[in-house]
């Protein structure tokens, strides 16, 4: 595999949070979100993995992290079974 999607989940003040990236190696990149050097919307928050898909390419990975971020109902159906 050669790219991977992911999604995180985080409960904040109440409400649970989604995050969807990509990247090539899912656990040091879930160590640096929790460690406060991901994204800026993902810091200081304690995220755990929630779901994720392997990919031939990158391109393949990155086309399908377009389309999680905009899948909102499959987002909420994650979040719900976090909860």
């Amino acid at each position: 595999m050669e790219g991977f999607v992911y999604v995180l989940g985080c409960a904040h003040k109440g409400r649970y949070l989604t995050y969807v990236g990509w990247t090539t190696d899912i656990a040091r990149r879930l160590a640096r979100h929790n460690a406060g050097k991901g994204a800026r919307t993902t810091r200081g928050r304690a995220w755990v993995l929630l779901h994720s898909e392997g990919f031939a390419t990158r391109a393949e990975a990155m086309r399908r992290e377009w389309y999680l971020k905009r899948d909102r109902k499959f987002r909420k159906m994650l979040a719900a079974k976090a909860q």
